[in-house]
């Protein structure tokens, strides 16, 4: 990444969610920080600004603690919020607290305990949540929309569809025109098409525990690329074009995808 992030420039990067395993952080100054976060990605070309969202794993823990602007003090590239819009002049990227829309972490939690202050009561904030990415994605005037969450939307990783998002926010992408749906959670590297409409599902939980061989069926029509190893991928936008590269541990291209004014290709 270090490598990557130096021969592309980078403006900053983004975390997909389960930032700390396995069950989050207890509290601010929880060794963890250090031990996943600050001491591992040490490259002069990742001191940038570092916006994440929250996964499942981290609800396991102390959520205040992430949220917590003490993390920020730590380390100035921390950023972690709930959901929020960042406004990169030409592209607007919309995080999206996708956890608490997951009806097994509420109905079958099994041993895990979750912490859900400031989710509860769950209607109302699903609710919110919903209308306020709705508001925001209309009116953004941006040229390029992406939106970033933990769990998966379209996948035929080890946990697939998240059938709660399917069907309450992927209508909203949809009505909107989102340009990408940029996800975790399935432990590996992937880009479907929608055959619906022109939204991209990025897939990029290759960030440590990869799940080898761990693939469903799939539809030819929509699957672009799938790596079942570990990786990340860089995101590129002009007036123009918007790139996507997808890399295994080494750096190494597997994948690239472009759109340029709505004419897309695609090599592997």
């Amino acid at each position: 990444m270090g490598k990557i992030g130096k021969d592309l420039n980078i403006d900053f990067l983004i975390s997909t969610g389960d930032n700390f395993y396995d069950d989050g952080i207890i509290s601010p100054y929880d060794s963890q920080f250090q031990d996943s976060f600050t001491n591992i990605y040490t490259a002069s070309s990742l001191q940038k600004p570092w916006y994440n969202v929250l996964g499942n794993h981290d609800y396991r823990g102390n959520v205040y603690a992430q949220l917590s602007p003490i993390l920020r003090d730590l380390d100035c590239r921390w950023i972690c919020l709930r959901s929020y819009v960042v406004n990169a002049e030409i592209v607007d990227i919309f995080f999206v607290d996708t956890t608490p829309f997951v009806d097994k972490y509420f109905d079958e939690p099994k041993d895990h305990v979750y912490d859900w202050r400031g989710v509860l009561p769950r209607n109302k904030y699903l609710n919110n949540l919903l209308t306020d990415v709705d508001v925001a994605l209309q009116e953004s005037m941006a040229k390029w929309k992406i939106v970033v969450g933990h769990h998966t939307i379209k996948s035929v990783g080890h946990h697939g569809v998240t059938i709660e998002l399917e069907k309450q926010l992927l209508p909203i992408l949809e009505a909107n025109e989102v340009d990408l749906y940029i996800n975790g959670h399935d432990h590996c590297l992937e880009h479907i098409s929608s055959i619906n409409s022109g939204i991209q599902f990025m897939t990029s939980g290759g960030g440590s525990k990869a799940w080898k061989g761990d693939v469903n069926d799939y539809n030819p029509q929509e699957m672009r690329f799938y790596y079942d190893g570990q990786g990340f991928m860089s995101v590129y936008t002009s007036e123009a074009e918007l790139r996507v590269v997808f890399y295994d541990g080494f750096g190494r291209i597997l994948h690239r995808w472009s759109t340029c004014k709505k004419a897309v290709y695609s090599d592997i």
